[in-house]
């Protein structure tokens, strides 16, 4: 009986929001046998709302591909799941936030596949809000302050499938792995560029990252924003600084 919950919740999901829905009536399917033995204490309506998503729906995308993240290593550490509750707590409050991440650990406890759900995303969401949900997953990787192997292999594959050119994967990178040429990569240029080139690419830069593209997705995502547009800054005034031009 169990199965069949999850196997019609599963299939439900799927016709209502493709993979991403596909995944989400899996999870809803097995909290409703969890709910039967008093493991849940969350109200039925409430609780299947939360789970209805729509393609491209940013909330429900976080949770899924972070779930992917947190279990590249292996390992399933405290740090990385609260920073997933630190940024729902901020978006939508801590009632919403606790709903959120009870969905995310039934996830994390089903073998599912992020490549469809990433094709998903990238047939229904902005390109904006792919930059900005990756720069999210780079930073719940470094939540216990690096970025494993496995999580690079897995957010660099990601990004191939969410439609992301190379160079964006690495300007994100090298906002949070640091090393000599970082700001460089960030600016999405090499240390050779001319200064007219290092000009042009951040004004560039800076107009392909600014916050407003993501005001629709919350006042959370738009402070994060802001913190990658203020690390585009940076990056910029690190290189006048080390050529002396202004």
């Amino acid at each position: 009986m169990a199965f069949l919950t999850r196997l019609l919740g599963f299939g439900l999901g799927w016709a209502v929001g493709g993979p991403i829905g596909g995944i989400l009536g899996l999870v809803f399917g097995s909290m409703v046998d969890s709910m039967a033995t008093g493991q849940y204490a969350v109200d039925g309506s409430q609780q299947q709302g939360n789970i209805v998503t729509h393609p491209g729906d940013f909330s429900v995308s976080l949770l899924i591909l972070s779930a992917a993240v947190m279990k590249a290593d292996g390992k399933l550490l405290r740090s990385e799941l609260d920073y997933v509750k630190r940024f729902y707590i901020n978006q939508f409050g801590i009632t919403i936030a606790e709903d959120r991440i009870k969905v995310l650990r039934e996830i994390l406890k089903q073998d599912v596949s992020y490549s469809p759900v990433c094709e998903q995303i990238r047939q229904y969401m902005d390109y904006p809000s792919r930059l900005q949900l990756m720069h999210y997953l780079f930073g719940l990787a470094m939540a216990d302050n690096e970025v494993h192997p496995t999580e690079e292999a897995l957010l660099n594959q990601m990004s191939i499938l969410l439609g992301l050119p190379r160079q964006e994967f690495e300007s994100i990178k090298a906002m949070f792995v640091k090393d000599n040429d970082a700001a460089y990569r960030i600016l999405e240029i090499d240390s050779h560029a001319t200064d007219e080139e290092v000009k042009k690419a951040f004004r560039e830069m800076a107009k392909k990252h600014h916050p407003d593209k993501v005001a629709h997705l919350g006042e959370e995502v738009q402070h994060a924003a802001k913190e990658k547009f203020q690390m585009i800054n940076q990056a910029y005034n690190d290189i006048k600084k080390v050529r002396g031009f202004n």
